[in-house]
C-alpha cells in the first residue's frame, strides 16, 4: 500500500481512543488490501484500484464514527421528536409571556413607542435563540451520555384526536393568558403613569381613580377567571352548550358593570379629559361614550355568539368524505 492508504488510515484513527487504534488499524488495512487485490485481479492498475477503494470507503471521519459508535448528528431520531415537541411548547408559552412582560415594564417606565417596539423585537429574537440553543444542547448531551431512546414509549394511545369542530387548541389558552396579562398590565399602568400630571406631580389616570376601591380589582379577578375558564375548556377538549352558557355569564359579568359605570360617568376620569379642555367627551350621549359602549357591546356579543357556534359545530359535526 502507498502513502495514500497510510494517510487514510491515519485520518480514520486519529479521533479514536488509543487502546482501539492497533486492532482497527490492522482490520482497516486488511479490508483495503482485499478490496484493492480484487480490483487488480479484474485488470485495474494498483494505483487506480487503491484510489477507487478509498473513494468507495468514503470519508475516514465517518468510518471512525462507525468504529467508535459515535453519532454524527446533533439530535438523532431517537430523541428528535421529544426535542421538537418540547421546543414548540416552550416557544408557544415562553415567547408571548416574556415579550408581554418586557412590553409592560417598558410601558410602566414610560419609554417611547419606538423603544418599546425595538425592545419587544429584541426580546423575541433573544428568547427564541436562547430557547433553541439550550434545549438543543441538553438533548445533545443526553443522547451522547445516557443513550436514551426517547422519553416515553410510543403506543397507539399517543395518537392525536382527529380535528373536530369546536375543539379549543392550546394556542387559544396561551392567547387568553397573554391578553389577560396585557390588559391587566394596562389597567395598572394607566393608574401609575399618564401623559398628564396634577400640581403635586402625580399622574392623572384615564380611568376614574375611585375604581380602585372595587371595580379594577374586580376586573383583574375577572381576567384571571377567563384564563382559568379557557384552560378548563381546553382540558375538556371542545366547547359544549354548557361551556357556552358559562361564557355568557362571564361576558355579562364584564359588560354590564362596564356599561353601567360608563353611562353613570364613573368609568372615565373627568380630570384626564379636562387637561385638554374636553371633559364634555365623557358625558352621556357624547361621541366617546357612544363609541365605547358600541365597542363593549360588540365584543360581548361576538364572544357569546362565537362560543355557541363552536358548541354547535362540536355537537353536530359535518361529515367529511374521510370520516365517511
Amino acid at each position: 500500500m502507498t502513502t495514500l492508504t497510510d494517510r487514510y488510515v491515519y485520518a480514520a484513527l486519529r479521533s479514536l481512543p488509543e487502546e482501539k487504534r492497533a486492532d482497527i488499524d490492522r482490520e482497516l488495512r486488511a479490508s483495503i488490501e482485499d478490496a484493492v487485490d480484487a480490483r487488480v485481479e479484474e485488470g485495474v492498475s494498483p494505483r487506480d484500484a487503491e484510489r477507487e477503494v478509498l473513494t468507495e470507503f468514503g470519508d475516514p471521519g465517518r468510518l471512525a464514527a462507525g468504529y467508535a459508535d459515535r453519532p454524527l448528528h446533533l439530535i438523532g431520531p431517537a430523541l428528535f421528536l421529544d426535542w421538537w415537541r418540547l421546543l414548540k411548547l416552550l416557544l408557544a408559552v415562553v415567547l408571548p409571556v416574556a415579550t408581554a412582560g418586557v412590553v409592560l415594564g417598558q410601558l410602566i417606565a414610560q419609554q417611547p413607542v419606538g423603544t418599546i417596539i425595538g425592545t419587544a423585537v429584541t426580546t423575541l429574537l433573544s428568547v427564541t435563540v436562547h430557547l433553541g440553543f439550550w434545549v438543543t444542547l441538553v438533548f445533545a448531551v443526553l443522547e451522547r451520555t445516557t443513550g436514551r431512546q426517547g422519553f416515553s414509549e410510543w403506543t397507539p394511545d399517543s395518537l392525536p384526536e382527529l380535528p373536530a369542530p369546536g375543539r379549543m387548541g392550546f394556542g387559544e389558552v396561551i392567547a387568553s393568558a397573554v391578553f389577560a396579562v396585557i390588559l391587566g398590565g394596562l389597567l395598572i399602568w394607566q393608574q401609575v403613569s399618564s401623559v398628564f400630571r396634577d400640581e403635586g406631580g402625580r399622574p392623572i389616570p384615564l380611568l376614574d381613580p375611585e375604581l380602585w376601591s372595587l371595580w379594577i380589582p374586580y376586573l383583574l379577578a375577572l381576567l384571571v377567571l377567563e384564563v382559568v375558564f379557557a384552560f378548563v375548556v381546553w382540558r375538556h377538549g371542545r366547547w359544549t352548550y354548557g361551556f357556552a352558557a358559562v361564557n355568557v355569564v362571564t361576558s355579562l359579568l364584564f359588560a354590564v358593570p362596564a356599561l353601567w359605570l360608563l353611562f353613570t360617568e364613573q368609568l372615565l376620569n373627568r380630570a384626564f379629559f379636562a387637561e385638554f379642555g374636553r371633559d364634555w367627551l365623557i358625558e352621556p350621549g357624547s361621541v366617546t361614550v357612544t363609541i365605547t359602549a358600541f365597542v363593549i357591546i360588540g365584543i360581548t356579543l361576538w364572544d357569546i355568539v362565537d362560543a355557541f357556534l363552536k358548541a354547535r359545530r362540536a355537537a353536530h359535526p359535518v361529515a367529511t368524505p374521510a370520516a365517511a
